[in-house]
């Protein structure tokens, strides 16, 4: 059992990407939360390149909630298909798939990418 949140959301993420990898056809979309910020990543794991990143950081209302959790999400999607990517794993990092999370990714799909 382990100690504490952080702890245990450290081992479902190592439990989750030991299940899924981002390869250069269907890359893996990573999610970080803060708790002032959100970001993604569309990375190739194959060979460890980022493709694109988001975070609520650059936009201009730079808050971590769940409205701005979905400009990101739309905002990562653009610069995928702008690069030619339309498939993505979802990596939820061992967060819950509630709330920002949730947001974000709901917000990559309307956009179009498809996971």
């Amino acid at each position: 059992m382990s100690a504490n949140k952080i702890n245990r959301r450290v081992r479902i993420k190592k439990s989750i990407r030991n299940k899924i990898s981002g390869t250069s056809e269907r890359p893996r979309l990573s999610v970080f939360r803060s708790n002032r910020f959100i970001y993604a990543q569309i990375i190739d794991d194959t060979t460890g390149v980022t493709l694109a990143a988001a975070s609520s950081a650059k936009l201009d209302d730079a808050k971590a909630n769940v409205e701005t959790s979905g400009k990101v999400g739309k905002e990562i999607a653009e610069q995928a298909i702008a690069k030619g990517i339309t498939q993505v794993v979802f990596d939820r990092s061992g967060y819950l798939y509630h709330g920002k999370v949730k947001s974000l990714a709901e917000g990559a799909r309307e956009a179009g990418l498809k996971f």
